[in-house]
């Protein structure tokens, strides 16, 4: 036992990663917490080497020493590889043949917050294994301390360089407009559009931890009106968005429509699926039907899965899926690469499906099936609340006899479409979906999803927003 211990703010410790805002919730204490723990783990499981990066956020050089402090005083040789996207951490994790990977990001969250996305080996790292994290620096229980070594390694040309190995898409010009949201994947995307053919126009292109030109979460259609503008001026074929650490996309057609991600997806997997025939792929519970529908289609076997970039990555491994792809913009390709989120490289595979078609992402996306749907509504209830208003509906659900999918919360099926209630892993709220063929269906379903919700005594959320067709 050594004489290091440390107690955890309650929030921080999350499903997926763990997540504050830096200096009332989250200190570098807690950082150097992290290492030693996460290190203790590595060495215990007969690891050497952790990797290391950090994104663009005003905290991270900051935060990051203290977790390289912490995983060196395990005796572990640490692996530094500076301001980059979160994929590029992941992919240090293949290149460098580490044991372990750690990267400091507060992802799509404001300027303030900041956190740590974990890989152990080469898996995921979450849920009861963050919790482990926190009982592990209350216990003391850590490896005895130990001299470590530490050396900064640039991971950029070898990472451009395997995701330029994959760009299939001949020499059509297009021209591209790309918006990294002055995030850490800003430099990466420099650096791959300079070696891309056609045009490419990259604006908030420079690292700036205070996101001066909007937030960046490309799921959210306010980030992208600067975008759109800019694929109208340059008569640009497209524009690809990223989140303020590049694990996520977003994407727009010429004609400035948003692709959503479950559009996306469609895109991806019909040219994954021709070289994988009847290939497993992923999405989760909030895609459209219309998703699933057409990777049938397409040849392939769709699987709806639970929302959460860990559990779809683990899902992937377990099914040997190609193509997976989360409504959030996660999109995890396995087909030739790592099987983690990459938001340059699914832009990279994207932009090689389009030059070789004779289509415009804009009539791919016209051509798809239109359906109605809500926004994704989320709406507050109670941290241990949320769990059991979903079991109440689910109960009462079964006892009228609705046909429901129970994969994450319920997704009830009726003739009109469908709708979803389902609790957040991350927050103390409840988020809801619905989509239709037609409006009066679409009223149809949200007054069945508010009849269970006032059944359980919470009010009806707040529709507004526009209901994009889709």
């Amino acid at each position: 036992m050594s004489g290091f211990t440390h107690q955890f703010e309650g929030t921080v410790l999350r499903e997926y990663d763990i997540r504050g805002i830096v200096g009332k919730t989250l200190h570098p204490a807690d950082a150097f917490a992290i290492g030693r723990c996460f290190g203790t783990l590595v060495k215990r499981g007969g690891g050497s080497k952790v990797a290391v990066g950090y994104d663009g956020r005003l905290s991270g050089p900051m935060l990051e020493p203290q977790l390289v402090a912490g995983l060196m005083a395990c005796g572990l040789e640490v692996i530094r590889i500076g301001l980059v996207a979160t994929p590029m951490l992941y992919f240090a994790g293949y290149d460098q043949h580490a044991d372990g990977a750690v990267m400091v990001t507060g992802s799509h969250n404001p300027p303030d917050y900041n956190g740590f996305k974990m890989m152990l080996g080469k898996k995921p790292f979450f849920g009861a294994q963050i919790q482990e994290i926190g009982r592990m620096a209350a216990a003391g229980d850590v490896v005895a301390e130990a001299a470590g070594s530490q050396r900064d390694v640039d991971v950029t040309e070898a990472y451009a360089a395997r995701v330029m190995q994959d760009y299939d898409g001949g020499d059509r010009q297009m021209t591209v407009v790309w918006d990294p949201g002055n995030g850490s994947g800003s430099d990466i995307t420099k650096v791959l559009t300079a070696r891309l053919p056609g045009k490419h126009i990259v604006i908030n292109g420079t690292v700036d931890g205070t996101f001066p030109s909007h937030h960046p979460d490309p799921t959210v259609a306010k980030n992208l009106e600067q975008i759109i503008a800019a694929v109208h001026a340059n008569k640009a074929d497209l524009g690809i968005a990223f989140d303020g650490d590049a694990d996520r996309i977003g994407v727009v057609d010429g004609e400035g429509n948003i692709l959503f991600g479950d559009q996306l997806l469609v895109v991806l997997a019909r040219d994954v699926l021709k070289s994988h025939p009847g290939g497993t792929i992923i999405a989760d519970v909030k895609a459209s039907q219309v998703l699933f529908d057409e990777i049938a289609k397409a040849g392939g076997t769709p699987l709806m899965w639970k929302t959460g970039h860990s559990l779809i990555k683990s899902k992937m491994a377990e099914t040997k899926s190609p193509l997976a792809g989360e409504m959030s913009g996660h999109i995890f390709f396995a087909d030739k690469w790592y099987g983690f989120d990459d938001a340059p490289y699914s832009a990279v595979r994207l932009l090689g499906i389009l030059a070789r078609s004779t289509a415009t992402l804009g009539q791919m996306r016209a051509a798809l099936p239109v359906v109605i749907n809500t926004p994704e509504l989320r709406f507050d209830c109670d941290e241990h609340r949320k769990f059991v208003v979903v079991e109440e509906v689910k109960a009462r659900l079964a006892a009228e006899g609705a046909k429901v999918q129970a994969v994450d919360g319920v997704r009830v099926l009726t003739e009109d479409g469908w709708w979803l209630l389902r609790a957040s892993n991350t927050q103390a709220v409840l988020v809801a979906r619905c989509e239709a063929s037609t409006e009066a269906g679409l009223e149809r379903l949200k007054a069945g999803l508010v009849k269970q919700l006032v059944a359980s005594g919470l009010q009806a959320p707040d529709f507004s927003g526009e209901n994009a067709g889709h």
